[in-house]
């Protein structure tokens, strides 16, 4: 979450109804119905708790508010505790919260009280940006390329894989790229042999780390990662479609899969 500044975060609505009617054009659906038709799940009177928490680098600005802004947009009822921490988690509880959502330097996770469930961030967000690849309606084939394979991308890479699609995978961490590899029997991504893709997975924290040489006309790159995977100029060249947001596709991910 240290990645994460209060400038990502502003005009939080507006984005996600961006990144909305891009996810339409891509799948069919909106990010509600892509995550119900993915964990089979729909929400229904759960209430959640936002927890700010002050350990580590301590809150980030925006976050908590955009949490409230993003979970009310989905369809849940929330609230941001006006405690932090433990005193902030038993206020979330005592009024009646059954999801509770709160984040560190290391972890963001959601936590049904009810059922028991309890989500991490990183696999879910890695997952749901993977299932949106996954469903682009133009996708000329079922070969997807995989840019960066930490505890985001690994976790949307085995989900491709589970799939059955054929997963190209590089990471600039050459022993993290050949373990994937091995782990998941994907194949590995050479630069010097370049081919284009109509399917792009990035999970990376760094910017422009799609080359041309893989893009292919119209194709879609769905990414997660701050800052943005590809260039403007690139992107416009080629008639990209671009599933990117900071914060919400993720935490919807999160909240379905704990229903």
């Amino acid at each position: 979450m240290a990645l994460l500044t209060p400038e990502d975060l502003e005009n939080i609505n507006r984005q996600l109804q961006e990144a909305d009617s891009t996810v339409r054009r891509v799948t069919g659906l909106d990010i509600k119905g892509v995550c119900k038709d993915f964990y089979g799940t729909t929400p229904c009177c759960e209430k959640v708790g936002i927890v700010p928490v002050t350990s580590g680098n301590g809150i980030i600005g925006n976050f908590s508010g955009s949490l409230h802004v993003i979970t009310e947009y989905f369809g849940f009822d929330s609230f941001v505790t006006a405690m932090p921490d433990v005193s902030g988690y038993y206020e979330a509880v005592r009024n009646g919260a059954r999801i509770i959502l709160m984040a560190d330097d290391n972890t963001f996770l959601a936590h049904n009280l009810k059922n028991g469930k309890i989500a991490n961030n990183q696999p879910c967000t890695g997952r749901i940006y993977a299932e949106i690849a996954s469903r682009y309606l133009k996708a000329d084939s079922k070969d997807v390329l995989v840019v960066g394979l930490g505890k985001v991308g690994f976790p949307g890479a085995a989900h491709l894989v589970n799939k059955g699609f054929r997963v190209y995978g590089y990471d600039s961490d050459k022993a993290l790229l050949e373990k994937t590899v091995s782990d998941l029997g994907i194949t590995l991504f050479e630069p010097e042999n370049p081919r284009k893709f109509s399917i792009i997975f990035e999970a990376t924290p760094c910017a422009d780390t799609v080359p041309e040489f893989v893009i292919s006309e119209n194709c879609v790159i769905s990414t997660p990662g701050i800052p943005c995977a590809i260039s403007r100029e690139l992107q416009e060249k080629y008639g990209v479609e671009l599933v990117m947001e900071p914060l919400g596709i993720g935490t919807a991910s999160m909240l379905y899969s704990v229903l």
